[in-house]
């Protein structure tokens, strides 16, 4: 391995001073350093798979000829204990609930009232999970489905229109950090002059017999774990109220997240934990989830278009999915680390539609990327882009055109992997 040039010299000493105990750096921390520093992205750093030490992981060198440094231990994960059941022998009221009309629900009042079945979507088209979910929500049977992948493949929109598709009640609580056992279950609150109880979204669910979809689970704390009985399908105990609330029946608890509730050490997902196992437990089935085939993923884009009124652009929506398709391939390979989702591509669309422009529509839905990737997946689009005629989209592959669909790999410092 050659030596190390002055500016690398000069990235490597701002890393060990941002950081003095560091062997192996992040993304984004390779990211912080580089703009402190004044320096460019070193691109010499995140391109040679030499350096690199896992998923959005880089080693920085240890020696003067660029050796990179053993990595450093993974930090230990630690089990967070189950919570303790309360005592059963406290006496306590019993009380059997009936679902609530939206009028005369307070709990309803605060979320606008009326039907709380989703609306169907137009351009939906069924895939990956939804044929199972479809069958768990129409049973009515109480049987938790936690469905994670990566981010924009439909998870949560499969739930809402499986439920949608059987006319069932949907409740979607986005979980965070800060989501507490008030915000799930209700609390008192302060209504026309006077403090009320109010149910929160996951009592509503209960008693109106509902699909609860606890969306992002593995964003939350342990302060979930209020809900271990709620996903037994048993009655749940409200402390500041001194009652039990049994669910009616029908219904039942989806979960989704990014992850399978072991924690993300790739730095994509920020902010997932490491779920404690008795929760985890207590959901039956995990489904994954991948992203559409190259031709349901044609047909949910096509469906976009004409839906938006954009009725001669079927051409755009094969180039992007092939497009989509060649880079999330280079993604599992590990040549590049972002992937363009089905949801971006619906977005592309819209971008279209709006701007009237291929290019710049994908120049728009580029941005969030950092330059030297953007510039990579823009190139990688022109090239898909100027390959294909009326004659040639939608065919088979010849060797012609499986040069620019299928990602090129490269081990060249700098060089873009398609």
């Amino acid at each position: 391995m050659t030596h190390l040039t002055s500016k690398q010299k000069a990235f490597v000493s701002a890393a060990r001073k941002a950081y003095p105990t560091a062997t192996v750096l992040s993304r984004s921390q390779v990211e912080s350093v580089a703009t402190e520093a004044g320096l460019n992205l070193p691109q010499w750093l995140t391109n040679d798979p030499a350096y690199r030490a896992g998923r959005g992981l880089y080693t920085l060198p240890d020696t003067d000829d660029g050796t990179p440094a053993v990595a450093a231990a993974k930090p230990v994960k630690v089990a967070v204990p189950e919570a303790v059941a309360p005592p059963t022998d406290v006496p306590v009221s019993v009380v059997k609930t009936v679902a609530a009309t939206p009028t005369a629900d307070m709990s309803l009042a605060f979320m606008g009232g009326g039907t709380l079945v989703p609306e169907r979507m137009e351009t939906y088209v069924p895939f990956g999970a939804h044929k199972d979910v479809s069958a768990v929500v129409k049973s009515r049977k109480f049987y938790p489905v936690y469905i994670t992948g990566l981010s924009g493949n439909g998870k949560t929109t499969t739930i809402e229109q499986a439920c949608a598709e059987n006319n069932r009640e949907f409740f979607r609580v986005n979980i965070t950090p800060e989501t507490s056992e008030d915000d799930l279950l209700g609390g008192f609150r302060l209504v026309g002059g006077e403090t009320v109880w109010v149910d929160g979204p996951v009592i509503v669910a209960m008693k109106r017999g509902g699909i609860l979809l606890l969306d992002e689970v593995d964003l939350g704390t342990v302060k979930i774990m209020c809900l271990q009985p709620v996903l037994e399908g048993k009655a749940i105990f409200l402390k500041k109220t001194n009652t039990w609330v049994k669910p009616e029946k029908g219904f039942n608890v989806f979960l989704t997240g990014n992850t399978k509730g072991r924690g993300d050490d790739t730095g994509k997902f920020v902010g997932t934990n490491s779920m404690n196992e008795a929760f985890l437990d207590r959901v039956p089935e995990t489904v994954e989830q991948d992203y559409p085939s190259e031709v349901v993923e044609t047909k949910i884009v096509k469906g976009v278009l004409n839906y938006l009124g954009v009725t001669d652009q079927d051409d755009f929506a094969v180039v992007i999915v092939k497009w989509a398709q060649a880079i999330r391939k280079s993604y599992a390979e590990g040549a590049v680390e972002d992937v363009v989702t089905t949801r971006r591509l619906v977005q592309a669309a819209n971008a279209l539609a709006i701007y009237g422009d291929r290019a710049k529509a994908i120049e728009k839905v580029t941005t969030r990327f950092d330059v030297a990737t953007r510039a990579a997946f823009i190139d990688l689009y022109q090239k898909m882009d100027a390959s294909n005629d009326a004659d040639t989209l939608g065919a088979a592959p010849t060797a012609a055109t499986e040069q620019v669909v299928t990602p090129k790999t490269s081990t060249v410092k700098g060089n873009c992997p398609f």
